[in-house]
């Protein structure tokens, strides 16, 4: 994607009986979306129909293509499948999670491709989406397998705060064996690099937060921190990281720690994202780092409770489309800069003849 096009932006539609279909048609039913970028739905006509009368009061007009050759002055609905689906919003169902997941894997082909510059993914329920082709427990898992990733790390990110998970969706009972120096090395690298290339921070400071209860106690409490967490900073900094911690979780939200970071490690689930959502500014929204590919999503799941019943706020949705371009921005400078080292250094001297020349000129000038 070059500086001045537009940027093309794929959505997977979701549970078909979620919000998903919901969220996409108002989001970009506000025209002024065409101006920033080509979107692609990867679903079906049929689908988008079915929930574009619920709204008729959105003026969402569409192209059906078939292929990549995607209309930059239209939303461009991809068809996924051709045949009748029964659909019922609101209900947890089999038709809903299968479909889902024939969206999800055409979208991420696309983006393997690269006939698509970014994917916004709507809410898939993990429960009926679990087949013997996909087993996966969520969006992160099967998009660290789909592009052969080494690594990846689920991001949630805000306004005013950034928080990474160590662990994502694993039982309680399983959260103590993800915490080793190895998969900590790797997590703080990937956030490291992803703060610097996708949010454009040169020289990021990431607080790394503790397993155990005030982060160990000195050993009383917990010896994870002792002998695994500090021991992986002391290597990150090693590495030229500027990482901090463990951090007792409760004390560091509560004291406002995290506004002088620029990200925190969390090692869990809900010790991340439950101060998240209490604190972000905004709506958040869920990146995946690691992957040659940028992949957005609303911060919220299904919401079977509302679907259909034009109740679905459709903020957080709208925010990962922004986030998504404002990331691809972010990668071409970070690219590019580094492409052109001559240009980056002239106009830095450029820059500094100008300042000192400010400088000698007399007062009143």
């Amino acid at each position: 994607m070059a500086e001045t096009q537009k940027p093309v932006i794929g959505f997977s539609c979701g549970d078909l009986n979620g919000i998903g279909p919901e969220l996409i048609i108002k989001v970009l039913g506000d025209s002024r979306m065409l101006d920033i970028c080509t979107p692609v739905v990867f679903a079906s006509n049929k689908v988008i129909n079915f929930y574009k009368k619920a709204f008729p009061e959105i003026n969402f007009n569409y192209q059906a293509v078939k292929d990549y050759r995607f209309n930059p002055k239209m939303i461009n609905v991809y068809t996924c499948w051709e045949e009748d689906v029964n659909i019922t919003p609101g209900s947890l169902n089999e038709t809903g999670g299968k479909y889902a997941v024939k969206s999800l894997t055409a979208a991420v082909q696309a983006l393997k491709e690269k006939v698509i510059d970014g994917l916004v993914t709507a809410p898939i329920h993990k429960k009926n989406v679990q087949s013997s082709e996909f087993n996966y427990t969520g969006h992160t898992p099967y998009l660290k397998a789909a592009f052969e990733a080494k690594d990846v790390l689920m991001i949630l990110t805000a306004e005013n705060l950034k928080v990474a998970l160590l662990s994502e969706h694993v039982p309680v009972t399983d959260i103590a064996k993800a915490v080793t120096k190895e998969n900590l090395l790797s997590k703080l690298d990937i956030l490291n690099q992803s703060l610097k290339k996708d949010f454009g921070i040169s020289k990021p400071r990431i607080a790394v937060l503790g397993l155990n209860p005030h982060a160990g106690d000195e050993g009383l409490v917990g010896t994870e921190e002792d002998t695994i967490i500090k021991p992986a900073i002391k290597e990150a900094k090693q590495k030229d990281m500027m990482v901090f911690g463990p951090y007792s979780a409760d004390a560091f939200f509560a004291r406002g720690q995290h506004e002088k970071f620029d990200a925190i490690l969390a090692m869990y689930h809900d010790q991340g994202l439950i101060p998240f959502k209490s604190l972000a500014i905004g709506e958040g929204v869920n990146f995946t780092a690691g992957i040659p590919g940028v992949r957005t999503s609303p911060d919220h799941g299904t919401a079977f409770d509302i679907a259909g019943k034009n109740k679905a706020d459709e903020s957080s949705m709208r925010e990962a489309v922004f986030t998504a371009i404002d990331i691809l921005r972010n990668q071409f400078e970070y690219t590019d800069s580094r492409k052109n080292p001559l240009r980056k250094m002239s106009h830095i001297v450029l820059r500094g003849a100008e300042d000192e020349k400010i400088e000698q000129q007399p007062e009143g000038a």
